[in-house]
Formats: C-alpha cells, structure tokens, sequence
C-alpha cells in the first residue's frame, strides 16, 4: 500500500476539501477534511475514515493509521 492509494481510497468513501496521507507503508498519519466530519465526534470521523478502508485494517495491510479529522470549518480556522 502507497500512501497514494491510501489517500484514493479515503477519497473514494468520503467527500474530502483536503487530504494527506505520510507513513512507511505499515504505519500511516493522516490529515482528513471533510463536510461529512460536521456534528461527529472524533470516534465517529474516525470510523468514518475506517469504513472507507474496508478489511484492509483487519488484514494488516493498513497496520495503523492515525487521524487527524477535521471540518473544512476547523481547517480554515487553523490556517
């Protein structure tokens, strides 16, 4: 797995303004903004992100991915 079709795969589920995906292939660091994100609590975006990964979380080829999720309004607020 290439952080690129990590990044296609989050994309294909879920409706992103951003995302960046970096890791070593085992271990990946995610930064997601999405409209789907607004009124979920951080377990509910992350689950959201996990389901777009289908089993590939239960079969290690995604060993560990960390989030960070936010709505485009969290986002711009960063800026």
């Amino acid at each position: 797995m290439t952080a690129e079709q990590l990044q296609t795969l989050i994309a294909a589920g879920l409706p992103c303004e951003h995302i960046e995906v970096t890791g070593d292939g085992r271990h990946w660091s995610a930064v997601i903004v999405s409209p789907a994100f607004e009124g979920k609590r951080a377990i509910q975006r992350h689950q959201a992100v996990y389901a777009t990964l289908g089993t590939r979380m239960h079969t290690d080829e995604v060993h560990a991915l960390s989030m960070k999720t936010l709505t485009p309004a969290e986002w711009a607020a960063q800026a």
